[in-house]
């Protein structure tokens, strides 16, 4: 590939209509080419969420009781992808979330907050162009329901 073709814009058809499709990448170079793992994807994905204040665990039910049991085997870690799949190509990723949100916080601005950081933190470390962060909430997370009831009311 020539410096000359690496940065330009090449027309690209798409049904019917011809759009401009950027054919630079910080990943294909004169030099190689280097290629990224979807579970690099997803682990920083998911390290990202969780560093959102709000944002409680991710992963459904299921996903969450098996990461649970999964802590308590010696040498055993929780998955920091857990509650999350990715779609990764050459040049773009796409990004499916599964959160537990804290009671109290607002899910459309935590969700804007979630998706910027998750899209900054994967094209700043990957060099990958984000093209979407879908995210499901898939509860709410309730301090007493971790606590357990509170025994100190006056009854």
């Amino acid at each position: 590939m020539s410096s000359a073709t690496a940065n330009s814009t090449q027309p690209a058809e798409s049904k019917g209509s011809v759009e401009l499709v950027k054919t630079d990448s910080t990943l294909v170079t004169d030099e190689g080419v280097t290629s990224i793992a979807d579970v690099v994807v997803r682990k920083i994905a998911g390290l990202a969420a969780r560093e959102v204040r709000g944002v409680h665990a991710l992963g459904g039910g299921a996903a969450r009781a098996f990461g649970a049991l999964r802590e308590r085997i010696p040498g055993a870690s929780a998955s920091v992808g857990q509650g999350v799949s990715v779609e990764v190509g050459e040049k773009q990723a796409a990004v499916d979330l599964e959160l537990v949100v804290e009671y109290g916080v607002g899910i459309a601005e935590l969700s804007k907050v979630v998706r910027r950081t998750v899209i900054a933190s994967i094209e700043r470390m990957t060099g990958l162009e984000v093209v979407e962060v879908n995210i499901h909430v898939d509860d709410v997370h309730i301090a007493e329901d971790a606590e357990g009831p509170d025994t100190t009311r006056v009854r």
